[in-house]
Protein backbone atom coordinates (compact mmCIF):
# COMPACT_ATOMS: atom_id res chain seq x y z
CA UNK A 1 0.00 0.00 0.00
CA UNK A 2 1.41 3.05 -1.29
CA UNK A 3 2.29 5.81 2.30
CA UNK A 4 0.36 8.88 1.73
CA UNK A 5 1.07 12.33 2.66
CA UNK A 6 -0.33 14.61 4.98
CA UNK A 7 -1.95 16.61 1.96
CA UNK A 8 -3.30 13.02 -0.04
CA UNK A 9 -4.41 11.54 3.41
CA UNK A 10 -6.46 14.76 4.17
CA UNK A 11 -8.21 14.46 0.73
CA UNK A 12 -8.74 10.95 1.45
CA UNK A 13 -10.75 12.45 5.06
CA UNK A 14 -12.76 15.14 2.73
CA UNK A 15 -13.68 12.37 -0.03
CA UNK A 16 -15.16 10.43 2.95
CA UNK A 17 -17.15 12.71 4.39
CA UNK A 18 -18.17 13.97 1.57
CA UNK A 19 -19.88 10.11 0.69
CA UNK A 20 -21.47 10.15 4.60
CA UNK A 21 -23.14 13.88 4.15
CA UNK A 22 -24.78 12.18 1.07
CA UNK A 23 -26.00 9.60 3.37
CA UNK A 24 -26.74 11.73 6.80
CA UNK A 25 -28.51 14.39 4.42
CA UNK A 26 -30.68 11.10 3.08
CA UNK A 27 -31.27 10.08 6.52
CA UNK A 28 -31.70 13.50 8.19
CA UNK A 29 -34.70 14.91 5.41
CA UNK A 30 -36.57 11.43 6.62
CA UNK A 31 -37.17 13.25 9.93
CA UNK A 32 -37.85 15.96 8.62
CA UNK A 33 -41.52 17.50 7.17
CA UNK A 34 -40.56 21.12 6.56
CA UNK A 35 -40.38 21.14 2.86
CA UNK A 36 -38.09 23.96 2.75
CA UNK A 37 -35.68 22.30 4.83
CA UNK A 38 -35.62 18.82 3.13
CA UNK A 39 -35.58 20.76 -0.47
CA UNK A 40 -32.21 22.49 1.01
CA UNK A 41 -30.75 18.73 2.27
CA UNK A 42 -31.41 17.61 -1.18
CA UNK A 43 -29.20 19.97 -2.64
CA UNK A 44 -27.01 19.77 -0.15
CA UNK A 45 -26.30 15.69 -1.30
CA UNK A 46 -26.41 16.53 -4.50
CA UNK A 47 -23.26 18.98 -3.69
CA UNK A 48 -21.89 16.18 -1.92
CA UNK A 49 -21.85 14.08 -4.81
CA UNK A 50 -20.74 16.63 -6.72
CA UNK A 51 -17.92 17.15 -3.86
CA UNK A 52 -17.41 13.26 -4.04
CA UNK A 53 -17.03 13.13 -7.87
CA UNK A 54 -14.12 15.99 -7.85
CA UNK A 55 -12.08 14.54 -5.13
CA UNK A 56 -12.05 11.28 -6.37
CA UNK A 57 -11.40 12.68 -9.53
CA UNK A 58 -8.61 13.85 -8.10
CA UNK A 59 -7.51 10.76 -6.42
CA UNK A 60 -7.28 8.67 -9.42
CA UNK A 61 -4.54 11.67 -11.10
CA UNK A 62 -1.91 11.01 -8.52
CA UNK A 63 0.01 8.31 -9.69
CA UNK A 64 0.26 5.41 -7.48
CA UNK A 65 -1.80 6.57 -4.97
CA UNK A 66 -5.70 5.95 -5.60
CA UNK A 67 -6.21 3.12 -3.81
CA UNK A 68 -4.92 4.00 -0.62
CA UNK A 69 -6.61 7.41 -0.48
CA UNK A 70 -10.20 5.66 -1.55
CA UNK A 71 -9.09 3.59 1.75
CA UNK A 72 -8.92 6.70 3.70
CA UNK A 73 -12.13 7.56 2.48
CA UNK A 74 -14.21 4.31 3.31
CA UNK A 75 -12.54 4.58 6.67
CA UNK A 76 -13.33 8.14 7.26
CA UNK A 77 -17.19 7.05 5.44
CA UNK A 78 -17.31 4.48 8.16
CA UNK A 79 -16.11 6.42 11.18
CA UNK A 80 -18.84 9.14 10.13
CA UNK A 81 -21.72 6.28 9.83
CA UNK A 82 -20.99 5.62 13.36
CA UNK A 83 -21.17 8.80 14.67
CA UNK A 84 -24.57 9.20 12.80
CA UNK A 85 -25.52 5.91 14.33
CA UNK A 86 -24.44 6.77 18.70
CA UNK A 87 -26.10 10.44 17.46
CA UNK A 88 -29.45 9.45 15.88
CA UNK A 89 -30.92 6.78 17.82
CA UNK A 90 -34.31 4.78 17.42
CA UNK A 91 -36.53 8.03 18.78
CA UNK A 92 -34.27 10.83 16.81
CA UNK A 93 -36.15 13.63 15.78
CA UNK A 94 -35.75 16.21 13.05
CA UNK A 95 -33.67 19.16 15.44
CA UNK A 96 -31.60 15.97 16.75
CA UNK A 97 -30.97 15.43 12.87
CA UNK A 98 -30.17 18.90 11.47
CA UNK A 99 -28.01 19.36 15.40
CA UNK A 100 -25.94 16.39 14.30
CA UNK A 101 -25.29 17.70 10.76
CA UNK A 102 -24.38 20.91 12.39
CA UNK A 103 -21.30 19.10 13.84
CA UNK A 104 -21.08 17.15 10.52
CA UNK A 105 -20.88 20.43 8.90
CA UNK A 106 -18.56 22.41 10.84
CA UNK A 107 -16.11 19.32 10.63
CA UNK A 108 -16.23 18.85 6.83
CA UNK A 109 -15.64 23.00 6.87
CA UNK A 110 -12.11 22.32 9.05
CA UNK A 111 -10.82 19.60 7.06
CA UNK A 112 -11.24 21.16 3.84
CA UNK A 113 -9.83 24.64 5.28
CA UNK A 114 -7.10 22.43 6.63
CA UNK A 115 -6.66 20.47 3.18
CA UNK A 116 -6.70 24.03 1.86
CA UNK A 117 -4.10 25.24 3.49
CA UNK A 118 -1.61 22.34 3.06
CA UNK A 119 -2.50 22.72 -0.85
CA UNK A 120 -1.28 25.90 -0.13
CA UNK A 121 2.23 25.09 1.70
CA UNK A 122 2.50 22.08 -0.70
CA UNK A 123 2.24 24.72 -3.76
CA UNK A 124 -0.54 21.98 -5.35
CA UNK A 125 -2.99 24.25 -7.48
CA UNK A 126 -4.82 21.00 -8.49
CA UNK A 127 -5.54 20.54 -3.97
CA UNK A 128 -5.59 24.49 -3.67
CA UNK A 129 -9.00 24.56 -6.55
CA UNK A 130 -10.59 22.33 -5.34
CA UNK A 131 -10.78 23.42 -1.56
CA UNK A 132 -11.07 27.10 -2.78
CA UNK A 133 -14.04 25.31 -4.72
CA UNK A 134 -15.62 22.98 -1.69
CA UNK A 135 -14.97 25.53 1.24
CA UNK A 136 -17.86 27.97 0.12
CA UNK A 137 -20.27 25.10 -0.33
CA UNK A 138 -19.23 23.82 3.22
CA UNK A 139 -19.52 27.21 4.79
CA UNK A 140 -23.15 27.46 2.85
CA UNK A 141 -24.10 23.97 4.15
CA UNK A 142 -23.08 25.21 7.66
CA UNK A 143 -24.61 28.08 7.63
CA UNK A 144 -28.14 26.32 5.95
CA UNK A 145 -28.32 23.45 8.50
CA UNK A 146 -28.37 25.95 12.11
CA UNK A 147 -30.37 28.02 9.95
CA UNK A 148 -32.78 24.90 9.56
CA UNK A 149 -32.34 23.76 13.61
CA UNK A 150 -33.23 27.27 14.89
CA UNK A 151 -36.27 27.23 13.02
CA UNK A 152 -37.16 23.85 14.47
CA UNK A 153 -36.41 24.78 17.62
CA UNK A 154 -38.39 27.84 17.35
CA UNK A 155 -41.56 25.42 17.23
CA UNK A 156 -40.56 23.84 20.14
CA UNK A 157 -42.36 23.92 23.15
CA UNK A 158 -39.67 24.35 25.97
CA UNK A 159 -41.50 22.98 28.74
CA UNK A 160 -42.22 19.48 27.05
CA UNK A 161 -40.55 16.72 28.15
CA UNK A 162 -37.22 15.53 25.81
Amino acid sequence: MAELTKLEDKLGEVLGLAKAAQDATAKVAKLIDDEEITRALARMREEAAETERRSAELAGSIEGKKTAILDKARETKGEAAEMMSAYLGEDAEGLDGLEFLTMAEAGEVGHWEILGKLAERAGDARFTELAAWAIPIQERHLAGVREGSLRLAAEEDPSEPA
